[in-house]
Order: structure tokens, then sequence, then C-alpha cells
């Protein structure tokens, strides 16, 4: 699906910005660059601003103009900074993302074209796009740079597609334990560490058993709505132990020394 989006680029005056949309577009999946007339290309600061996406440069496309670059689309976004005076439909970077995608599955190409570094798209070249992409950013300081641009795009393309995949677009890490210390703690278990804790928290002077409250209420509301592991349990029980040893002045070793 990503396969079906390319990313063009009109006019590019430094080739460090190549570089750097083509690392951005592989960060995201994306593939196909196109570049419209490039100052200086292949350059030698595109393959350090690439840094591992030198594929992407080598399989980049160069024409002479966004006619030629466009052959074949069926959808074109083009990004904007600047309000035009001819009215466009305009989409916000995740509205383009999702556009993108449900085109793209359908089988069409699609194209997120991107202007030059110092004044971007021309109206004219605009008018070729069937939508306007505009980034809200600040806007007391709102020129992007254009690896930052496609990023920005890339992303939100990329997001969309993964929504689209039914794939979850963040991974979860699971600590890597023994399966009994991944288990949760046990009442009896939980039963004894409350009683630790009372105890633990008379000696400090925190709980005053002639008029406990509804402290201990608390805190079993507080464990047990926690999920406490038996590794996590360990780590309280050691943490109560070190606690009541210095209430009492006895010595201890950290573990450390």
């Amino acid at each position: 699906m990503l396969q079906n989006i390319r990313v063009v680029l009109v006019g590019t005056s430094h080739p460090g910005n190549i570089g750097g949309a083509a690392r951005a577009m592989k960060n995201m999946g994306l593939s196909r660059l196109v570049l419209v007339d490039p100052a200086q290309f292949p350059h030698h600061e595109a393959d350090a601003r690439a840094s591992g996406a030198s594929d992407i440069l080598e399989s980049a496309q160069v024409v002479a103009t966004l006619e030629n670059a466009l052959v074949g689309c069926n959808l074109v976004m083009g990004t904007s900074a600047r309000d035009r005076r001819i009215p466009w439909p305009l989409l916000d970077p995740r509205e383009a993302g999702v556009k993108a995608v449900d085109h793209a599955a359908q089988g069409e190409e699609i194209a997120l074209v991107f202007g030059r570094e110092y004044a971007g798209l021309t109206n004219e070249e605009l008018q070729r796009c069937h939508y306007h992409v505009h980034i809200p950013s600040d806007p007391e300081f709102s020129s992007l740079n254009l690896a930052a641009a496609v990023q920005v795009l890339a992303y939100e393309a990329r997001m969309a597609w993964l929504a689209a995949d039914g794939q979850a677009s963040k991974i979860e890490k699971v600590e890597v334990t023994s399966v009994r210390s991944s288990e949760l703690a046990t009442m009896d278990e939980m039963e004894k560490f409350y009683e630790h804790l009372q105890a633990t928290l008379v000696n400090i002077g925190f709980l005053d058993p002639e008029k406990p409250r509804h402290l201990m209420a608390r805190l079993r509301r507080l464990y047990g709505r926690s999920s406490v592991s038996r590794s996590e349990m360990n780590i309280l029980r050691g943490i109560l132990t070190e606690t009541q040893k210095t209430a009492n002045g006895e010595p201890y070793k950290r573990k450390d020394q």
C-alpha cells in the first residue's frame, strides 16, 4: 500500500535536504522519491544526510517538470505554508495521511508534493494538486525545514496505514522475568505485606495504632488496584525491611557496597 505513495520534491536547492527527506521517508516505510529539477543531485551531502537511506537516493527518479513527476497519479496533495488568493480544498497532515492511504488501498497512485526551501510551490504548481496540505506550525515561526515537513506527512501516512492494516501503533515493552516473578502476588502474600507495612509505619511513627483512622484501608485499596506481582512484592518487602533497620538504628549494607 505504501509503495503507491511517492514523495515529490520540487526545485530543491540544498542536496542535504534531499538526503534528510530520504531518511524521513525510510523511517516511515515510504520508498519512492521523485526529484523535480534539483539544483545538485547526486551529491555527497545528500548521501551523508540520508544516513542509511542511500537506497532511496539510488532509486530516486529525476525529472525536469512537475508534470513529469505526476504521470500516472490519481491523487496529488501539495504542501502550502501560505494563504493563497484562490480557495482550494485544504487538509491538515492527519487528514492527508488518511486520504493517501484510503486511495492507495484501492490501487491508486498518490503524490505528496513539497516545494522549494525558500518559496514553496508556485500558484501554478499548487493548482495541479487536488488538495493543499497545511502543517499547523506556530505562526510566530512557521517555516519548516523541508525534511521535517516530509517527516510530518510520512508519519501521518504510516499511522493511517497501521490503522487500516489493523496493526498496533505502539509496542508494549514486556519485562523479561521468570514465570513465577511475573505472577501476581497471592492474597496470603498480600496479607503478610500489609502486616509488614503496618508494623513499619508504626515503627517510624507514621501510623498511630491508637488512632489509625482509615490509613490501612486506603493503602489496601491503593495496592489492591495496582495488581502487584511477586517480583514487585519482593521489592516492597525489601524496602520495608531496610526502613525498619534504619528506624531501629541497626546497621545495614547497601547492595552496591
